[in-house]
C-alpha cells in the first residue's frame, strides 16, 4: 500500500517528534490521526494546518485502553476506514536532563511504572485495537519509536531505557505473531534529537560532545528519524519485520 493510501494514526503526535512524524506523513499524502493526552491546542493547530479531509486531531490517553478502543471508533468514523498505520511515539512524561536524574541509589520503582505503562502498555492497546481492522485488508505496518540508550547508555536513564528495551522485545514478537497477516512490527531508534520538547533541558554541551561522537558530527532532528518512520510504512519495506534501525548519525552501529 502506498504511503498516499494509508490512514496513519500517530501517538503523542500533537507536538515534538510526534508533529514532525505526523508532517512528514501528510507531505507524502497520508490521512493522519493526531493523537494528544493534553497537548490539545497544538494538535487542532496542527490539523488545521492539513484539513479535515487528511488530518484529524483526537484525544485519548493510550495507556487506557477503553480510551484507544473509542479512539480508533472516532478515527475510523472520521476518515470511513479501518487505521493501516500506526506509530507508537506517545512518551510517558519525561525530561532528558541526565544532571536531574534518579540514579540507582534513589530511583523508584513507580518510576519504572510510570515509563513501562506509557511506552509497552501503550503500544499493546494500540496494537490490538489495529489488529482486526489490519488483518481484516491483508495490510498492517506498525512503528514503535525506541531509543539507542540501551546499546549505549551514555547517560543512566534507568526507567526510560528499560521501557524502551521491553518495547523492543514486544516488538520483535509482534513481529512474528502477526507477521502471516501481512502486518509487519519494527522500530525506530533515534539518540538525542535536537531539538523536541523532551530533550529541551539538554544543556548544549551534552548536544555538542554526542556531535563530536558520530561520524557525521552531528546530532539527528526529529525531521530525519520522521524519515525512517515512512520508511518503514513504505512498500521498500514491505519484506522487513522486526528490526530495529538506530538513527542516531551512527554513535550506535550494529
Amino acid at each position: 500500500m502506498q504511503l498516499a493510501e494509508q490512514t496513519v494514526l500517530v501517538t503523542g503526535g500533537g507536538r515534538g517528534l510526534g508533529a514532525r512524524i505526523v508532517a512528514a506523513f501528510a507531505e507524502a499524502g497520508a490521512r493522519i490521526v493526531i493523537n494528544y493526552r493534553s497537548s490539545g491546542a497544538a494538535a487542532e493547530e496542527l490539523a488545521t494546518k492539513f484539513g479535515p479531509e487528511q488530518a484529524v486531531a483526537l484525544q485519548a490517553d493510550v495507556t487506557d485502553a477503553g480510551q484507544v478502543a473509542e479512539l480508533f471508533r472516532r478515527a475510523e468514523a472520521h476518515f470511513g476506514g479501518a487505521v493501516t498505520t500506526v506509530v507508537n511515539n506517545a512518551l510517558a512524561d519525561f525530561s532528558f536532563n541526565g544532571d536531574a536524574r534518579s540514579g540507582a541509589a534513589s530511583i523508584s520503582w513507580p518510576e519504572f511504572e510510570a515509563q513501562f505503562s506509557g511506552s509497552v502498555r501503550g503500544a499493546l492497546n494500540t496494537t490490538q485495537q489495529a489488529i482486526p481492522g489490519m488483518s481484516g485488508q491483508r495490510f498492517g505496518r506498525i512503528i514503535n519509536i525506541g531509543t539507542n540508550l540501551f546499546q549505549n547508555p551514555v547517560v543512566p536513564y534507568h526507567d526510560y531505557t528499560a521501557a524502551k528495551a521491553a518495547l523492543l522485545s514486544l516488538t520483535r514478537t509482534l513481529a512474528a505473531d502477526l507477521g502471516p497477516h501481512n502486518i509487519t512490527v519494527n522500530m525506530v531508534s533515534g539518540g538525542l534529537l535536537r531539538t523536541t520538547d523532551a530533550s529541551s533541558a539538554t544543556p548544549e554541551e551534552v548536544f555538542d560532545l554526542i556531535a563530536a561522537s558520530t561520524p557525521l558530527r552531528k546530532v539527528t532532528t526529529p525531521e530525519e528519524l520522521a524519515d525512517a518512520v515512512l520508511f518503514f510504512a513504505s512498500p521498500w519495506a514491505r519484506s522487513v519485520t522486526g528490526q530495529n534501525l538506530m538513527v542516531d548519525g551512527g554513535l550506535v552501529m550494529n
